[in-house]
């Protein structure tokens, strides 16, 4: 299936927003719960799978649909089309946490992408989206984001978010070692595995973890600077502090 040609406008900079433009009969796809806005025009429905094989039965759907929760996400997609007669429609996007939102052309990807399980937001409907298990066990026991990740096709646009800021780098048959939670994408060249992070005084003292993300070969390769897991580490000694300060507080006011 040939994918839609939709228009789009990444919105704000730390905090984006994704606005997609669609002509009528255009369909774009999203992880459930993406939605921000959406015009009049626009009707959307919940699907199993992505909608890339438009003659796929039920037991194809269930599959497809299977996979996602491996990967951690819903077992669902919103699919939402304009179905207005003229003119254009718009839909927004954002993701579940702050961070930088990309667009990637899949006509200059012919082998697709390689997405973290939580890396990808929307695509153009006709855009295949299918688990990929990582070859390395290493992967798998060690950085458990690197092991079960999502595989990107098509040809047409996708839109992957990360934390904080989103790094490209271009190996040329190089070695990059990277914290295991920084790796957003990657393209299917590239060779990815787990090493020892250093020696042993450097495991447990560096404080950089006991094992890094080991990216080897020739293609792209797209960093995040700030995981979800290193925000929510971040954020949890204060939210605490908050929490006990403000019962505190609410507590005073009410003995008053």
């Amino acid at each position: 299936m040939q994918s839609h040609e939709i228009d789009y406008k990444i919105l704000g900079n730390d905090i984006q927003v994704l606005e997609v433009e669609l002509d009528p009969n255009e369909t774009v796809i999203a992880e459930a719960g993406a939605m921000v806005y959406m015009s009049e025009a626009i009707a959307f429905e919940t699907k199993m799978g992505d909608g890339s094989e438009v003659n796929q039965g039920l037991m194809g759907k269930l599959f497809s649909a299977g996979t996602r929760l491996l990967t951690g996400e819903s077992l669902f997609m919103t699919h939402f089309t304009h179905r207005g007669g003229t003119g254009k429609a718009q839909v927004a996007f954002s993701a579940p946490y702050p961070g930088t939102i990309i667009a990637l052309d899949l006509r200059e990807l012919p082998q697709g992408l390689i997405v973290q399980k939580d890396g990808f937001l929307a695509a153009a409907r006709g855009t295949k989206i299918s688990l990929h298990l990582n070859s390395k066990l290493g992967a798998g026991f060690f950085g458990g984001e690197g092991f079960i990740l999502q595989k990107i096709t098509g040809d047409g646009k996708a839109f992957v978010h990360a934390g904080g800021t989103i790094i490209e780098k271009r190996l040329n048959n190089e070695l990059l070692r990277v914290d295991t939670g920084c790796v957003v994408a990657f393209e299917p060249g590239i060779d990815f595995s787990i090493a020892r992070a250093g020696g042993l005084k450097s495991m447990i003292f560096g404080g950089e973890g006991l094992m890094l993300a080991t990216l080897r070969g020739t293609g792209r390769v797209w960093l995040q600077s700030m995981p979800v897991k290193k925000l929510i580490q971040a954020l949890a000694p204060a939210g605490g502090n908050v929490g006990k300060e403000s019962g505190g507080l609410l507590g005073n006011l009410f003995q008053e």
